[in-house]
């Protein structure tokens, strides 16, 4: 398989971070690789498919874990450099591949010298086992495999800078096997679900259950449905999921009472390394029944009607 030849889709160099994600929801990038392969244990393919859509809100704001990621890239690259001796610099560009527009690739640092790239990462102390050895995150070594795809390059290096304190820095090498794999699902994704504006399969987000209620908003009461016969399986698994959430609730509760008996008036308790709380909140809140009571037309003037859809599952006949 011959290598792609990249071809710069836009500078970087006096993008904002907002423009920057909106040129990313033009096409599919690095990050968004493992979404479509189903890798991604924070994003879902049916919120992507939003976010591609222009359905969700492009802001320009993070997570804490991915501002300072952002804030130590420097950092980390500056590590590599000492580490291995090898010298980076920054590429601002984002790059698209010769042959599909949409998939693009915004790489962190060139090697100079090399036809490679680097990757920088910071990961939390908690995910340092996910790096023991030879092992890479999924979601990276096909974030990693898709820029080599789209530049053409023979390899890349991925640093890391876990909990603050660990350094681990390995090589990848080029997989044309994968990268194949990983185009092949992407090119499916978009002209299948973003150019068709046809959702992927709905999933258990939030993201999808704001698409129903916004879609579906009213009810008919007079229309019914006769639903497929697969769905009496998916009913019978829906009311097992509930009475076990029931049952494990309540046994949650049990144990929190439990706690809380020990804890008696005191806000804070130790156990080794956990910390117990059961702290003293006070909130104002409106006397609703009063109000209506007792200011009746006060009541009546800011008095709200919601509506909304309720779902649920009973046994008839």
């Amino acid at each position: 398989m011959a290598k792609a030849q990249t071809e710069i889709l836009a500078s970087t160099v006096d993008m904002s971070h907002q423009e920057w994600l909106e040129m990313r929801t033009k096409g599919i990038g690095g990050s968004d690789a493992s979404i479509v392969l189903g890798l991604n244990k924070y994003k879902t393919a049916f919120e992507l498919w939003l976010d591609k859509t222009g359905q969700s809100t492009v802001e320009d704001s993070a997570g804490e874990a991915a501002y300072f990621g952002n804030l130590l890239e420097d950092v980390v690259a500056k590590e590599f450099e000492l580490r291995t001796g090898k010298k980076v610099r920054k590429h601002n560009f984002m790059l698209k591949h010769p042959k599909h527009d949409f998939i693009i690739a915004n790489i962190d640092r060139k090697v100079v010298g090399e036809n490679a790239l680097l990757e920088c990462k910071t990961a939390s102390a908690y995910l340092s086992e996910a790096w023991e050895g030879d092992e890479i995150p999924d979601a990276y070594l096909v974030q990693v495999q898709h820029y080599l795809g789209v530049t053409g390059f023979d390899k890349a290096y991925i640093a890391v800078l876990i909990g603050g304190q660990r350094f681990v820095w390995k090589e990848i090498d080029r997989d044309e096997e994968l990268i194949k794999m990983i185009f092949s699902a992407e090119v499916d994704f978009w002209n299948r679900h973003v150019i068709a504006n046809i959702p992927p399969a709905l999933d258990g987000s939030s993201a999808a259950e704001q698409y129903l209620k916004e879609r579906f908003e009213k009810s008919d009461p007079n229309k019914t449905v006769d639903l497929a016969f697969e769905y009496k399986d998916k009913i019978g698994t829906w009311n097992a999921l509930k009475s076990k959430i029931k049952e494990l609730d309540q046994r949650k509760k049990e144990i929190e009472n439990d706690i809380k008996q020990e804890l008696g008036e005191a806000e804070i308790g130790f156990v080794e390394n956990y910390q117990a709380t059961w702290k003293q909140i006070n909130s104002n809140r409106v006397d609703t029944k009063r109000l209506k009571t007792e200011f009746p037309e006060v009541y009546d003037k800011v008095l709200k009607q919601s509506s909304y859809r309720k779902f649920d599952v009973k046994e008839i006949g």
